[in-house]
């Protein structure tokens, strides 16, 4: 079920803070094209600060719906404000509790709106890009949207980790990539090694946006030695680095808890 009012107030904030934030840094946005202008899409950007989940949707035309951590509303600030900003507040402890935050996904896409997913799950401490949990792929599979690959550079200047208050006056870089048709999958709904195939697909496009280094490794987890990653079959790009082996894991569940939060 979709909670009532979410986004409400998304439009008339993106109003006024793009003008507030043009003056506070300066953005080099590539690709608002690459947004469709009606109709789901599936937007999965890198994630390096939390105030990456301010600056995405502050330079769309459109609503995003995207999901929180339902902590944020415990508090009496923000419990009515981030759901009207358009956040779906989802609980951490798993289970039936995740599945309502992905059917609650499903609900937005079907009803033609934008949904933002960070497939790393949390943001990367270590300034590289990491290995995708599957739950993008596996809403936009569902459902048939398409997934717009996102790169962003430079938020991590403005909010390091560790600190509260974002530095002004930084260059941010917001790329949009050209959308994933998942046609090609439709027929293969609930094959995981199809999901994995699709977000791995997704992660080499972020690369290719940023120019991060790729670990294949889960962000947050014990790291592991860096590999490049190649591309996936059928990518629309060739590989930046010379071709390595590329892990399909099969075993990997359906659908990630962590795949669904934007912040760790």
């Amino acid at each position: 079920m979709i909670p009532e009012g979410i986004g409400r107030y998304q439009s008339i904030v993106r109003r006024l803070l793009n003008p507030l934030f043009s003056r506070m840094w300066d953005f080099d946005v590539h690709g608002l094209g690459n947004i469709p202008t009606s109709g789901p899409a599936v937007l999965c950007p890198n994630h390096v600060a939390a105030i990456d989940s301010f600056f995405i949707p502050s330079v769309l035309t459109r609503n995003l719906i995207y999901v929180g951590k339902a902590e944020y509303l415990d508090d009496w600030k923000t419990s009515w404000l981030f759901p009207a900003l358009g956040m779906i507040p989802i609980d951490r402890r798993g289970g039936d509790h995740a599945k309502a935050a992905l059917d609650t996904a499903r609900g937005i896409l079907q009803r033609g709106e934008l949904f933002g997913i960070y497939p790393e799950g949390t943001r990367s401490r270590s300034g590289k890009l990491h290995k995708g949990h599957t739950g993008a792929a596996r809403l936009a599979i569902d459902t048939g949207s398409p997934i717009v690959p996102v790169g962003i550079a430079g938020s991590a200047e403005v909010q390091p980790v560790g600190s509260t208050l974002p530095k002004l006056f930084r260059t941010v870089t917001i790329k949009f990539g050209e959308p994933i048709d998942v046609e090609r999958y439709r027929h293969r709904v609930g094959d995981r090694a199809v999901y994995r195939e699709l977000i791995d697909e997704v992660m080499f496009e972020i690369k290719q946006l940023t120019g991060l280094e790729y670990e294949h490794t889960y962000a947050g987890k014990a790291s592991e030695t860096p590999s490049a990653v190649s591309a996936p079959a059928g990518s629309r790009s060739g590989p930046p680095d010379p071709p390595s082996s590329r892990q399909v894991l099969t075993s990997e569940p359906m659908a990630s808890l962590e795949a669904l939060l934007p912040a760790g």
